[in-house]
C-alpha cells in the first residue's frame, strides 16, 4: 500500500460503501442474498458492501477482488494515490490544515447516495460549449494530437466540449448511432491530478470507438486518448477502434457481438503492470472463442500510445512510424 497515506486517511478511504461507489460510476447494483452483484458484470460478488470478489478470473491475483482502492484500480484504471483521493471526495471529507479531517456529507447526502444502489441515475450528457476551443487546445498542445486527428474525431460527433468545466466529453454509441455511453477528460490538471470520470447512468457495455465499415479486424485500448493518438500515428489504419475505458471487456464484448464480421483482435492496451496482465487474460479469453489474437501495445519504454507520441513530436519534432505494428 501506498504509505504517503496516513492510516486515517486510509481508514477513511475504506470505509466508503463499495455499493454506492459502484452506482456512482454508472454500474447497476443488484442484490441477491447476501451479496450485491454487477448487472454488467454479474461474476462480481460485493460482500459486506465493502469488498469485492471476481468469480470468473479466481486466478488472476491482484485483480480478482479486493478494497474500495482495488475496485477503481482495476474497473476505472485508476491508480491507488488516485482512487484514495476519489474515495476521500466521495465520502465528503475535507482535509484541514491540521491534517485532519472533517466530514462534509450531510444526512441528506447519505439518503440520496444511498438510493444510488437501486435506483439507477438518468443517462443525460452534460451541456455542450458554445465552441470547442479548449478542447482543441489541449488534445492538440498538451496530448500532441494533430488538429486533423481532433477534427475528425469531432465532424463524427463522437467528443465535444462541456460547457460548465470545458471537460473533454467522449462518447460511446450503439449501432443505430445512440448515445449509450459517455466520459470526461479534465482540460488542465489541478495540483497535479488529473480529472476523469464516467458521466452517470451510462451503459458500460459500450466503449468510444470508431467505426470501420468492411474491415474484420479491431484495435482495442484502455483509454479514448490513446485510441485518438493510435489514430494520429497510423491516419491510414483501415481497423475498427475501440477504447474500453478501464480493463474490463464489457464494451469489446458487445463490440463483437453488434460487429460479427470482425475475426482479428489487436490488444493495444498500456504497456504496465495492469494492462499486461489484462491484455494477456484477453488474449486468452478471445483465442478460447475462435479469434485471432495479436497483443500490439506501444514501444518498450512507453506506457501508452499517447505517452509515445507526446515524446516523438516533442523531443524529435516529427512523428515516429513504427515499421512493424
Amino acid at each position: 500500500m501506498n504509505m504517503r497515506f496516513t492510516e486515517d486517511e486510509l481508514a477513511i478511504a475504506k470505509s466508503v460503501d463499495l455499493c454506492q461507489v459502484a452506482a456512482s460510476l454508472g454500474y447497476t447494483v443488484q442484490r441477491i442474498g447476501k451479496y450485491h452483484t454487477l448487472k454488467e458484470m454479474d461474476s462480481i460478488r460485493i460482500y459486506d458492501r465493502t469488498n469485492w470478489y471476481r468469480w470468473s478470473r479466481s486466478s488472476e491475483k491482484g485483480n480478482n477482488g479486493g478494497s474500495q482502492i482495488d475496485f477503481l484500480r482495476v474497473f476505472e484504471g485508476m491508480s491507488i494515490k488516485d482512487a484514495v483521493f476519489w474515495l476521500l471526495e466521495f465520502a465528503g471529507y475535507h482535509k484541514l490544515n491540521n491534517g485532519e479531517y472533517e466530514n462534509r456529507l450531510t444526512d441528506r447526502t447519505r439518503i440520496i447516495a444511498e438510493k444510488k444502489v437501486t435506483e439507477r441515475k438518468p443517462f443525460v450528457l452534460p451541456e455542450r460549449a458554445s465552441d470547442n476551443s479548449r478542447l482543441i487546445s489541449y488534445l492538440t498542445d498538451e496530448r500532441c494530437i494533430s488538429k486533423g486527428t481532433v477534427q475528425l474525431f469531432l465532424d463524427q460527433d463522437l467528443i465535444y466540449e462541456s460547457s460548465q468545466h470545458h471537460n473533454v466529453v467522449f462518447l460511446g454509441k450503439d449501432p443505430y448511432g445512440k448515445v449509450r455511453f459517455a466520459s470526461m477528460r479534465g482540460t488542465y490538471d489541478k495540483d497535479g491530478r488529473s480529472f476523469k470520470c464516467d458521466v452517470a447512468g451510462n451503459d458500460k457495455r459500450y466503449g468510444f470507438h470508431l467505426e470501420s465499415p468492411g474491415s474484420n479486424t479491431i484495435a482495442v485500448f484502455e483509454a479514448a486518448i490513446d485510441l485518438m493518438s493510435y489514430m494520429d500515428i497510423f491516419p491510414n489504419t483501415d481497423e475498427h477502434l475501440l477504447a474500453l475505458g478501464m480493463v474490463a471487456d464489457n464494451p469489446l464484448n458487445q463490440y463483437l457481438s453488434d460487429h460479427p464480421e470482425i475475426k482479428g483482435i489487436r490488444l493495444c492496451l498500456d504497456n504496465d503492470e495492469p494492462g499486461r496482465k489484462a491484455s494477456i487474460a484477453l488474449a486468452e479469453k478471445y483465442l478460447h472463442r475462435n479469434y485471432t489474437v495479436r497483443i500490439a501495445g506501444p514501444p518498450d519504454g512507453y506506457k501508452d500510445y499517447n505517452e509515445w507520441l507526446v515524446y516523438v513530436k516533442k523531443s524529435r519534432g516529427t512523428r515516429e512510424v513504427p515499421k512493424v505494428r
